[in-house]
């Protein structure tokens, strides 16, 4: 039986959908999924017991799915059953997101769970490589990919994002801990005379980059790159791009998305694609590079 330990987001439901068997549906307190109702609720203090109930209800299979932030752990709401894991959550509250994610799957490996990807229960949410939309990747795009594998890698090392923004081979904004959504609404042009005046006021540490860009009269086109990071546990948090994400890429003025094939799920493909191409944006499934 499988269980999916679900966070928000549309991303649990679409793996509902995908499954022979309704999946049992946990959810973290403060995260729940949209679409499902879940049968049991938890906190990282009662994940012990969360075990424990799973185990009682026969489940053997675990899919980690949805979007959450860091909670903080209240060591006075800690049970019995969790206890004896404090060293080990401890040590996942101390390092960075992939880090801490290899811990969680590691307790759940133990306890005697197989651990089953999104992407594995419900293959269609990674689309097959090439340019599923009417528009195609400007002139440059290809070259100036490169930089998004480089940033990627770059962030790698530091256990941060999984997305850039990219202009002339030139990365000009790059994801944070608030995720892809909030690293666009920093790139959102107002409405003025000049279209290309972005309010960049939230992009940190490439200011210097993108003061070039938005000097630029005629800027050449600027694009998403999402990419999971390099060596990452690909059995949770891949990326994630979906309903919604052509109306950012649009707000913020750029030309379309370049995502990693085999890297990348997308939510509601037939949407997604529907929306890319009622705004004129290219979506670019690339394979990458050996």
């Amino acid at each position: 039986m499988l269980a999916l330990i679900c966070g928000a987001g549309a991303l649990p439901a679409q793996v509902a959908r995908a499954l022979d068997a309704p999946p049992i549906v946990c959810a973290l307190q403060g995260f729940a999924p949209d679409g499902l109702t879940p049968e049991i609720t938890f906190r990282i203090e009662t994940l012990g017991s969360l075990i424990a109930w799973l185990k009682a209800r026969g489940v053997t299979a675990l899919c980690l799915c949805g979007h959450i932030r860091r909670p903080q752990i209240d060591i006075t709401t800690l049970d019995a059953a969790t206890a004896p894991l404090v060293p080990r959550l401890k040590q996942a509250m101390e390092l960075g997101d992939d880090g801490a994610l290899r811990v969680v799957l590691a307790l759940f490996a133990e306890a005697g769970f197989e651990i089953l990807a999104a992407h594995e229960a419900a293959p269609d949410l990674l689309p097959p490589p090439g340019v599923p939309t009417r528009a195609q990747p400007p002139e440059g795009v290809r070259d100036a990919a490169q930089a998004g594998d480089a940033e990627i890698a770059r962030l790698a090392a530091a256990d941060a994002g999984q997305a850039c923004v990219i202009r002339d081979g030139r990365v000009v904004a790059s994801e944070g801990p608030d995720g892809t959504d909030a690293m666009l609404a920093g790139l959102t042009r107002p409405e003025a005379d000049d279209p290309f005046s972005w309010a960049v006021d939230r992009v940190d540490d490439v200011l210097g980059q993108a003061a070039d860009w938005l000097s630029n009269a005629s800027p050449a086109p600027a694009f998403l790159f999402k990419a999971p990071k390099p060596g990452q546990d690909r059995r949770a948090d891949l990326p994630v791009i979906g309903p919604g994400t052509a109306a950012a890429l649009a707000r913020a003025g750029l030309s379309g998305a370049v995502i990693e094939a085999g890297g990348v799920m997308v939510l509601d493909r037939a949407r997604t694609i529907a929306d890319f191409d009622a705004a004129g944006l290219f979506l670019w499934v690339r394979e990458r590079p050996a």
